[in-house]
């Protein structure tokens, strides 16, 4: 069976500068930009909405950010000052499929830092979040969740000798680079996945000239000087396969990959003045973009999902559409940044989310804003110093206030209550199968042919994004290739591009989800008793009942691991009766 995507709830990129807050209490979005300086060891922190400083925080040494996916926290790497620290974001969701519950507070610096000689890449990866440092050779693995409590239990994870490295935490497995045994200033030849006693699980996957790894959907991509090693989770680990470098590029190679949201593909740098977009899964998997002049950097959009951003030496930044592969729109922003000298130079960088860009101008002291929809500047935010590295968080949420809301949860509606995720321990009861005994069919065809517009478009009309970041939101919640599911007693039939995969599920209990909130949601589990070896494990129902009674519509989650099965609040596979017609469905949700 084919992995479903795994994504992010949080949209972490720039925030949304030019959409206004809607009502206390309601709905409400929040995006708030994390500035790294040049040369001072500080990070600073702004309002994306009105560019007011927020926050202000000290560090041993100049930082590069890595905003982890949850939108939580924010890694400052200190090179130079042999330490990880954390910044709490002060936006945290939690999501419930159909919406989530947005908590503000202000940002705050961690007490936890992660100590270690050169400290480098940050790759988190279901919040198992793993830091590489260069100096040492060593990667420490740390919960995000542990990490705000302050006492994270790390797990240290040794590669043969010094080098610039990453690492991986892929479950009980960690994927590491394996330095050049010649010389291990080279940059890796490859990568190795441990298992959980540490040594070796599989064979070694060659990559010469190892450098830039990013995940995009399902799929984790490390660029190689041959191509690509393309790498998603399987029924016993970690699944790696070599994707070649098409004959039609020129010389080169990518050493820097970013992952798309809401499209499934890889964006990488390929020589001075171009970039490559890279579908994996696509016959043509790469396509050459050849740009005006060098390169500075370059980033994803998480809400236009078919746009990409690139900023060249010239000043200006270029808008590429990921579907047809070309330069969409250019901006004049700057004075021209050469890329002459030394690759950490200061010099532009760019973050996006919402409806805002934001470029950093290191030289000037301002970071620029630009009108996502426009394509056009909206402003400047004073930042002074050397504003250089950025990252944002943003996210969108109904917020709950004080004893009023409490109030409300308390009195309302028995079932509303219930479907809101208030009740209490003793209303739940055990659930079987014959709940959700029939046939089913995904919503994710709807969504991506349009069929589901004018559901996106009635969210809109009362909430607090727009129609296309709700369907971006949606693609990511419905995303899934099991188009259809049988439920005949016992028996769970799966149907990917028509294929079955049948096996037979016993109860294996339920778990209750509490969120920051203090709403709760109930997960239905059963287990694999005999099948098909490619069925899953673990199948976990939610759909808003807690007590036994036929579902007229449910999210499915999937997998081989019960309790890492239990932290995915992303990806949430749904499905309604296959009797129902396209406009029935729509008719449903819009009455839903």
């Amino acid at each position: 069976m084919v992995s479903r995507s795994v994504l992010p709830a949080l949209v972490v990129a720039a925030g949304a500068a030019l959409t206004p807050a809607s009502a206390e209490g309601s709905g409400k979005s929040v995006w708030r930009l994390f500035v790294g300086d040049h040369a001072e060891p500080v990070v600073r922190v702004f309002d994306a909405a009105d560019g007011d400083a927020i926050g202000s925080f000290s560090l041993k040494s100049p930082a590069a950010l890595h905003a982890s996916a949850s939108g939580r926290t924010v890694y400052a790497a200190q090179r130079d000052g042999n330490t990880v620290q954390a910044i709490a974001t002060g936006i945290e969701i939690d999501d419930h499929g159909d919406h989530g519950d947005l908590e503000i507070t202000a940002p705050a610096l961690l007490s936890v830092s992660i100590e270690g000689a050169r400290p480098v890449h940050v790759v988190d990866h279901h919040g198992q979040v793993a830091f590489f440092f260069d100096g040492e050779g060593v990667i420490r693995i740390a919960g995000e969740d542990d990490i705000h409590d302050g006492k994270p239990a790390l797990r240290e994870v040794k590669t043969p000798a010094p080098h610039h490295g990453v690492g991986i935490a892929m479950g009980e497995e960690v994927l590491v680079t394996i330095p050049d045994p010649a010389d291990p200033s080279n940059l890796p030849i490859g990568i190795r996945t441990l298992g959980p006693d540490g040594h070796p699980a599989g064979e070694d996957a060659p990559c010469p000239g190892l450098h830039g790894e990013a995940t995009s959907g399902n799929l984790i991509a490390i660029a190689c000087e041959t191509g690509l090693l393309i790498v998603q989770d399987g029924a016993s680990g970690p699944k790696i396969e070599h994707l070649a470098y098409a004959e039609s590029l020129p010389d080169g190679k990518v050493s820097t990959l970013l992952g798309g949201r809401g499209l499934q593909y890889f964006l990488g740098n390929f020589g001075a003045s171009a970039v490559v977009l890279i579908d994996p899964e696509d016959t043509g998997a790469f396509r050459y973009i050849e740009l005006p002049t060098r390169r500075v950097h370059f980033a994803v959009d998480p809400v236009r999902a078919k746009f990409a951003y690139v900023f060249t030496e010239d000043g200006k930044l270029h808008r590429i559409n990921v579907l047809s592969g070309k330069i969409a729109n250019s901006l004049e922003l700057t004075e021209p940044y050469s890329m002459d000298g030394h690759w950490s130079d200061p010099r532009p960088r760019i973050a996006v989310a919402g409806e805002g860009i934001f470029v950093t101008d290191p030289l000037r002291g301002v970071i620029h804003a630009v009108d996502a929809a426009a394509f056009t500047k909206a402003g400047e935010i004073a930042v002074g110093g050397k504003p250089f590295n950025i990252v944002a968080i943003g996210a969108s949420g109904v917020v709950h206030e004080g004893e009023e809301a409490k109030h409300e949860h308390t009195h309302g509606h028995a079932s509303d209550q219930v479907y809101k995720g208030y009740f209490e321990d003793d209303q739940i009861k055990d659930r079987t199968l014959a709940d959700w005994e029939g046939d089913w069919q995904s919503v994710y065809p709807y969504l991506q042919d349009g069929t589901l517009d004018p559901v996106m478009a009635k969210k809109a009309e009362g909430g607090e994004r727009t129609a296309a970041e709700y369907k971006a939101y949606y693609e990511i919640g419905y995303r899934t290739d099991v188009e259809r599911i049988t439920i005949d007693g016992d028996t769970l039939t799966f149907y990917e591009q028509g294929k079955p995969l049948k096996a037979r599920y016993t109860g294996d209990g339920y778990e209750i989800l509490t969120y920051k909130k203090g709403n709760r949601g109930v997960r239905f589990i059963f287990r694999k008793a005999e099948g098909d070896a490619d069925a899953p494990q673990y199948i976990q129902f939610s759909d808003h009942k807690i007590a036994p009674g036929a579902a007229d519509h449910y999210h499915l989650y999937w997998g081989d691991d019960r309790a890492r099965l239990l932290e995915e609040l992303t990806n949430w596979p749904t499905y309604y009766p296959a009797s129902l017609s396209a406009e029935q469905i729509v008719d449903e949700m819009l009455a839903h």
